[in-house]
């Protein structure tokens, strides 16, 4: 039996529950894990004979703990090639002010810069708290990181949809070559 404990902040226990239990059930019987929710401490803990599903499942729970909705953190149960990382973004900013500043570029105005990061990288992101959460597969997580980290240089959005734009051409190239 492999039993893995987490700590969730308070306003996300409600999220991985679900209304009347419905997401923490659905995840059980998808995964095969048994999770157990302490709501005054925070622990979730999953167990299974499966050790992969122990670790899937805790990272699907990481996913909606670092702002991922069940229903988009869920790739993550289905795909075992995706991975899910995480971004500190107090590891490079010294003050809250920065945090917002770094957060808002980020995102982009109406979520847009977000969206064309996932759409040139084929990866899910969630801006929450101090930290930028990634899922996607390991070449496509690296390119994201890629493209946080020149945002955080203080890049211009263009430059780095430019860079993000051409990895993807290249990508295609370099598939098409593989198949012919």
């Amino acid at each position: 039996m492999t039993i893995q404990d987490i700590k969730i902040t308070q306003d996300r226990i409600a999220v991985i529950i679900g209304k009347k239990g419905s997401t923490r059930r659905t995840i059980e019987e998808k995964t095969g894990t048994t999770i157990t929710i302490n709501s005054e401490d925070g622990i979730v803990t999953v167990e299974s004979e499966d050790a992969i599903a122990v670790m899937r499942t805790i990272d699907f729970i990481r996913a909606v703990n670092r702002g991922f909705s069940p229903e988009r953190a869920g790739i993550i149960l289905d795909d075992e090639d995706l991975m899910l990382d995480i971004i500190d973004l107090s590891r490079a900013c010294t003050t809250t002010k920065q945090i917002e500043r770094f957060r808002g570029r980020i995102i982009g105005r109406n979520g847009k810069s977000r969206e064309q990061i996932e759409d040139l990288t084929g990866t899910i992101l969630s801006v929450y708290n101090k930290t930028v959460a990634i899922i996607g597969m390991p070449e496509q997580v690296k390119l994201a990181q890629k493209a946080l980290e020149m945002i955080l240089e203080g890049l211009p959005h263009e430059v780095v949809f430019a860079f993000l734009d051409k990895k993807k051409k290249e990508a295609k190239y370099d598939m098409l070559e593989y198949y012919y």
